[in-house]
């Protein structure tokens, strides 16, 4: 079983993050600073360090020359992401944002762990042994015929540098699919550098990406490193491509085809040295003819072009996926056994799944959370309020507003979950900021995002648009 020490002076995050991985199997320590972590245990000899970046006395980052054999995943607060970047380049091995979704945390130490040499213990004298090769198939789930043309065009694919499109609808595991690309490549050993660009607010995206100088613009105190310059060796997976600004979209041309970034504010150039892959759900060939998405950028990425296919064109594995979800919420919230009743099993069949794979794990979560004994009946999985043929499809223009706005006002009285989410977000984001709206519905801003994008609830423009 592997041991993973948690540092996290906040309790409540502490406490979290442990109970978490405890529920998935891992033997967990956790301590709330550098100082307690080398008082109470020896940090080298546990698996994994999963560690806060800012805490009471040594930073966080202190770990990785403390502990030189354990790898070490920083947290970190979207407002000090600058920062986790700049760890990564002095040898943490990944970073994750707060407020970070619990399967966001279990994917990164799952994918740690898996890259990570088993060393032998004084016990067994064997000698060290590299880590099991990761095969698409082990990281997304998939038996039938489309699936099993998405894993073949990843083994091809990965062991090159070739850039690589994902395409696909929002939910359907783009950004697994770039993991599993990363993971099988000669880079596997460098980091993964996830951006999602609609989730960056649009002054910051090139600053994000690429970097800026002491004062490149009010507010750059000091210089930073960029989120290209910190995959330097490993791969840069850039999700949603088509939300990028103009200026930025001229930028990522020069990466592509010159291996070279230019600080905001520095008349300096650095070579790079990164894998790009990227995703999007809408038809970038379509928003060339319109002018929103570069032609020339276009073709410099899709030079491989992986199509991930909704959950409606996978009508056999949408059982083999619900019983995963079930067994991984299950263990989580100590239900083990529970099962799909025949009827279940028919309604996970008959929907269209419009939100597609997240979709379905988030209605198997909620059943999880609501079942008081073994079987999960349809009613607990709540598919006809979540949208079977009748839901708002992601097509859902801006002029639909008002008869989403006036259905949701009907029917207030019964509103399910993502009822709930399109009436808050439409009644209130006039008024609050996208981080506002992400606090009060208790989610992070690129879940936000994402819930906008499959409901198609567009965000209104700071010109009142």
């Amino acid at each position: 079983m592997p041991r993973i020490l948690i540092v996290e002076d906040e309790d409540i995050i502490r406490s979290a993050v442990r109970k978490l991985l405890q529920h998935a199997g891992y033997d967990v320590a956790d301590v709330g600073s550098v100082e307690e972590a080398e008082q109470n245990h020896e940090p080298d000899q546990f698996d994994l360090i999963i560690s806060d970046l800012r805490l009471p006395g040594a930073a966080g980052t202190e770990l990785i020359n403390r502990a030189p054999n354990t790898p070490v995943l920083i947290m970190t607060s979207y407002a000090s992401l600058r920062s986790a970047v700049d760890s990564m380049k002095m040898g943490a091995v990944e970073y994750i944002a707060k407020p970070f979704d619990h399967d966001e945390m279990l994917a990164a130490v799952e994918n740690i762990l898996a890259r990570k040499p088993r060393y032998p213990t004084e016990e067994s004298g064997n000698t060290p042994t590299a880590p099991e090769s990761s095969d698409p198939a082990n990281i997304m789930y998939g038996s039938c015929e489309p699936m099993e043309r998405v894993f073949t065009l990843i083994r091809k694919v990965a062991p090159t540098e070739t850039t690589v499109l994902i395409q696909g609808e929002s939910g359907t595991g783009k950004e697994l699919a770039a993991r599993a690309l990363h993971l099988l490549s000669p880079r596997a050993s460098k980091p993964l550098i996830s951006v999602n660009c609609a989730a960056i607010p649009e002054s910051l995206i090139e600053s994000e990406l690429f970097g800026h100088e002491k004062g490149a613009f009010t507010g750059a105190v000091s210089a930073r490193t960029g989120l290209i310059e910190a995959a330097d060796g490993g791969s840069l997976f850039l999700d949603e491509i088509g939300e990028l600004p103009a200026e930025a979209q001229a930028r990522l041309l020069r990466v592509l085809q010159e291996s070279e970034i230019r600080r905001v504010g520095s008349t300096q150039s650095l070579s790079v040295n990164v894998r790009m892959i990227a995703a999007t759900h809408r038809n970038l060939k379509a928003m060339t003819r319109s002018g929103e998405f570069r032609e020339d950028l276009y073709y410099r990425l899709n030079v491989m072009q992986i199509r991930i296919p909704p959950l409606r064109e996978r009508q056999s594995d949408i059982l083999g996926l619900a019983r995963r979800f079930i067994k991984r919420q299950g263990e989580k919230m100590g239900k083990p056994g529970l099962n799909l009743s025949p009827e279940a099993m028919r309604a996970l069949e008959r929907h269209r799944w419009p939100g597609n794979v997240r979709e379905l794990e988030n209605a198997i979560e909620r059943a999880t959370i609501l079942c008081d004994g073994d079987v999960i009946t349809p009613s607990l999985l709540d598919l006809d309020s979540e949208g079977g043929d009748e839901h708002i499809p992601e097509t859902l223009v801006e002029g639909n507003n008002e008869q989403t706005r006036a259905r949701d006002a009907d029917s207030a009285n019964d509103l399910s979950l993502e009822d709930y989410f399109q009436h808050f977000v439409l009644e209130n984001q006039d008024k609050m900021s996208e981080t506002e709206l992400a606090q009060k519905l208790g989610i992070s801003r690129k879940s936000l995002w994402e819930r906008r994008q499959r409901l198609g609830i567009p965000r209104k423009k700071s010109s009142g648009n």
